[in-house]
């Protein structure tokens, strides 16, 4: 079923309405849907690099949007709504440790998942359930949901097909690499 629906999301790519489906994909990954918007994002800006960059900003008012969603899923309807879609995507032990963990690193865990392909929409509905301050987590997500799409389309206008090729197969690395540098730089500022 999975690979039938990044089949479908990959088709959607050469679509002439391409950049809506990845409004529409980024708000619904951030939230609820299981494919990441880089299967679209990624044949989309080898396709044009002239507007990689619209399309990553697309991707991250698109996502940290649906971010606000998965947060209100969170908070106002998680029995009801959040906790079926946990268990149907089969997150519920790791979705129970992360909200462990939530309330004592909270802008930490948004800041580094919110970098990593790691699916987002657990920090999201975390984020509610534990009814973190909205106005830092959304500021959070715009931050790193922005800095991980710009990376991604700057990587591909610059050096193309064979970059995509590299981002598939190691872009957890290539984003934890850039998380810790977040977290390094935050913690530098921190203690000086």
């Amino acid at each position: 079923m999975l690979r039938r629906l990044y089949l479908r999301t990959l088709a959607l790519a050469a679509s002439p309405r391409a950049p809506w489906w990845l409004a529409a994909i980024a708000f619904a990954e951030a939230s609820f849907f299981p494919i990441p918007p880089d299967a679209l994002l990624i044949p989309m800006a080898l396709a044009r690099p002239d507007r990689a960059w619209r399309l990553a900003l697309v991707c991250t008012v698109a996502s940290v949007t649906g971010g606000a969603l998965g947060y209100f899923i969170g908070y106002a309807v998680f029995d009801q709504l959040a906790r079926p879609l946990i268990a149907f995507y089969g997150y519920g032990p790791r979705f129970a440790a992360f909200q462990a963990m939530f309330s004592q690193y909270g802008l930490w865990i948004i800041l580094i998942k919110g970098l990593t392909p790691i699916p987002y929409k657990i920090v999201t509905i975390a984020s509610g359930a534990a009814h973190f301050d909205f106005a830092v987590f959304m500021v959070a997500s715009a931050l790193t949901r922005g800095v991980r799409f710009f990376m991604v389309t700057t990587l591909l206008r610059f050096f193309g097909a064979p970059m995509r090729d590299f981002i598939e197969r190691r872009l957890t690395l290539v984003t934890t690499l850039l998380a810790a540098g977040v977290i390094g730089g935050f913690l530098v500022l921190k203690l000086f």
